[in-house]
Formats: structure tokens, sequence, C-alpha cells
């Protein structure tokens, strides 16, 4: 297709090209075209521009929810809920409103289920489920496309803070439970482990590893917010393995 040739009022009225706001489009023989008004591609530029803008702050797959895990998101779902065996992709974008964007083009991509959209001041984030792998994962790669990012330029995980609790008094057991309603509770003389993280959604990842590698009860898991927050409980040995393969599942993402 040629380009685009401004044409003065004298040679409009003598060519036989269609003309669009002062704009003429001449095709190929053979060659299909579609014009758009002059305001029309300016939006559409500018669109494109907004979208390239979008930073990817988590990206994290998780091949297949664990039971607890699980069960605890769809407590807080506020879409379709997962099940046990599930794929699940987790994105938390910035800025906080892009989220919209990202979803709308997640969701026409394949035919993922949205568990959970989270728009926050900052940051946004998003769940989408399948029990087809490959399902969830063409949808992250038409995002990532879409956005002009990879796996490779999201941000890294950083551990705030990680430790193992021994024996937990029967006070500390209590306030824990009272204050985390949506997972089990935990009992006086367990063992905790606790782990926070920046950006916040790489806790999933942490937690769905461990709850695959030990015999764990789990507490608490916030993966929204500028931190990320993960709270397992159990009998000592079972923590401490728990612990090891969260922390694997963490320097793994960094290694990528």
């Amino acid at each position: 297709m040629k380009g685009l040739t401004s044409f003065n009022n004298g040679e409009r009225r003598l060519s036989g090209s269609s003309l669009v706001t002062g704009s003429e489009v001449a095709p190929q023989a053979g060659a299909s075209c579609v014009i758009t008004t002059d305001s029309e591609k300016s939006l559409v530029s500018r669109q494109a521009s907004h979208v390239q803008q979008i930073e990817l702050r988590s990206y994290v797959f998780l091949d297949s929810l664990q039971p607890q895990l699980a069960a605890y998101m769809g407590t807080v779902s506020q879409g379709f809920l997962p099940i046990p065996g599930d794929a699940c992709l987790w994105m938390e974008v910035s800025p906080g409103m892009a989220v919209h964007r990202v979803t709308d083009i997640a969701l026409k991509a394949s035919n993922v289920r949205l568990g959970q959209m989270v728009v926050e001041r900052a940051f946004g984030s998003l769940a989408l489920y399948h029990r087809d792998q490959s399902t969830v994962l063409h949808s992250g790669d038409v995002v990532l496309d879409a956005i002009g990012s990879s796996v490779s330029r999201r941000t890294k995980p950083q551990v705030s803070w990680t430790e193992v609790i021994r024996a937990i008094t029967p006070d500390h057991a209590v306030l824990i439970n009272r204050q985390n309603r949506r997972g089990s509770m935990i009992q006086s003389g367990m063992s905790m482990f606790i782990l926070e993280t920046e950006p916040a959604g790489y806790v999933l990842m942490a937690a769905n590893e461990a709850e695959k590698a030990s015999n764990i009860t789990v507490v608490d898991v916030k993966g929204v917010g500028a931190f990320g927050r993960l709270t397992l409980a159990g009998k000592e040995g079972d923590v401490e393995e728990a612990a090891a393969a969260a922390m694997r599942a963490i320097d793994l993402i960094n290694r990528q």
C-alpha cells in the first residue's frame, strides 16, 4: 500500500480515490485496507502507548493449585472459584487501574476464568484459572506481548522477613486466629513459618510449593498490597521442610 498523500480540493475532485479527512489511501491491486479517520489513528496510537507503559510487577504461574491454597483463595475470590488441581496465573501490574486493560486482554485471548481482580492505589492484581495449563499460559503470553514485556522483566521478589517460630504460646495462637478468619487455625504448641515478600504476589508460589512439600496448615496468605505475607503452621519438622520449599521457590524465580 502506498503512503498517505495529501491533496488540495481540486485534486480531490479529479481523483477517483477514496478520501478520508484529507488523506488518500491508494491500495494495490488485490490488497485490502482499513481506512480510519485521522482522529481514530491518533486514539489508537495513544491507547497503544498507554499499554506499553504498563509495568509488570508479578507474574506467578502455579501449575497445580494445592487443596488448602485453592480453598483459601476461594474465600477471597470475587469471581469464579478455583478448585484443587487448577492451573493459576497471578499477575500484578502498575499503575493500578491498568489491571482492567490487562484483564480484558487475558480474557479475550482464551477461555480462562477470572477469579480475582484487585485495584489498589499503586498496583492492580488479577488471578486467572483453568484446568488446562496451556490455556492459562496462552493468556499470559498474549498479555506479555501486548504490554511489550516478558517474564524475565518482571520485578524480582525480595524477602523482607522470614522466620520459624517454634512451640507457639496459647496467647499468641489465639490472637493469630482472631486476626485471620479465612485460613485454618493455629494451635498452641505448633511451630509457625512466616514469610514476607515484595512484590506481594510471590507468596502464592511459596505457599503452593510449601504445601506440595510438607504436611502443613495454611493459616494466612495475603498476595495483595505493598507486601505479601504467608503464615504456615504444623509440627516442627513439617514446618521446617515447608519453609525450605518456600524459599527454594523464591530463589528459583530470582534465578530465572
